[in-house]
């Protein structure tokens, strides 16, 4: 057994995007942050539909998808959700030269339960008593609970807020943990809080004060489809995939 298989079990995440594609296709496995599924499983679609290949989907939090990159699992496009995570595969060698390119950017929001009667005017409210749990994506490791930390931090408000947080494996799972009523409130993507019908946006974290969000994706070098992840990588650099991503709230980059 592979080194890789032992500590991960990246298969159970595995989303395959659309019907089986002929038996001659090519399969493209694309490793991308939670918060794309949505997005990029409607690019797959059109683009198995044109080309007769296969896109396999894993979606997961971009570190730990990062860590299986790094213990040899097959993936041949990254789609990190952060450049950190891009730039520690790129210094280790894992990432084809000349195809990373930083293509989206979002924003973040405070969610709360659409049932909930708790007003947030900004981030400032997240401190008051009412306020007794916060639902963040685990903020050491995962892009979206490291970017909300550091929005929290520069406002001043992370120590106050910081007892009060509930770490979590991924965006995902901070819709679900505050459309359940688990927690009082939570900090995600504002494309995340757009697709979830459990939750409302109570705050908008302004573009000026919140951090730079920035989306990084590139074909990783032991890709064993090298032509057709180079062909899927410039396809989500199209702008037929751009009106897609847009579609869902993300900010496209040129």
């Amino acid at each position: 057994m592979s080194r890789w298989k032992t500590p991960f079990t990246w298969m159970a995440t595995v989303i395959v995007a659309c019907a089986p594609a002929p038996t001659d296709a090519t399969t493209i496995n694309v490793f991308a942050a939670a918060s794309l599924t949505e997005s990029l499983k409607e690019i797959a679609v059109a683009y198995e539909k044109r080309t007769g290949n296969k896109v396999v989907f894993n979606f997961g939090a971009s570190s730990f998808l990062a860590r299986q990159i790094e213990e040899g699992a097959p993936a041949d496009i990254f789609f990190s959700a952060d450049e950190a995570r891009m730039d520690s595969l790129e210094k280790k060698g894992l990432v084809l030269k000349g195809t990373r390119k930083s293509r989206l950017s979002n924003s973040l929001v405070i969610v709360v339960a659409l049932d909930s009667v708790l007003q947030i005017g900004s981030a400032t409210d997240l401190t008051q008593t009412r306020v007794k749990r916060i639902a963040l994506a685990d903020p050491k490791t995962v892009p979206a609970g490291i970017y909300a930390k550091q929005y929290l931090e520069k406002q001043g408000l992370w120590n106050a807020v910081a007892p009060k947080v509930v770490p979590t494996d991924n965006v995902r799972a901070v819709l679900s943990a505050v459309g359940s009523g688990n927690v009082e409130a939570g900090m995600v993507y504002k494309t995340d809080a757009g697709i979830s019908k459990k939750v409302r946006i109570a705050c908008l974290i302004p573009s000026g004060e919140g951090p730079h969000i920035s989306y990084p994706m590139a074909v990783v070098k032991d890709s064993r489809q090298l032509d057709a992840a180079k062909g899927f990588l410039k396809h989500l650099d199209s702008d037929e995939a751009a009106r897609v991503f847009e579609k869902f709230g993300f900010i496209v980059r040129k």
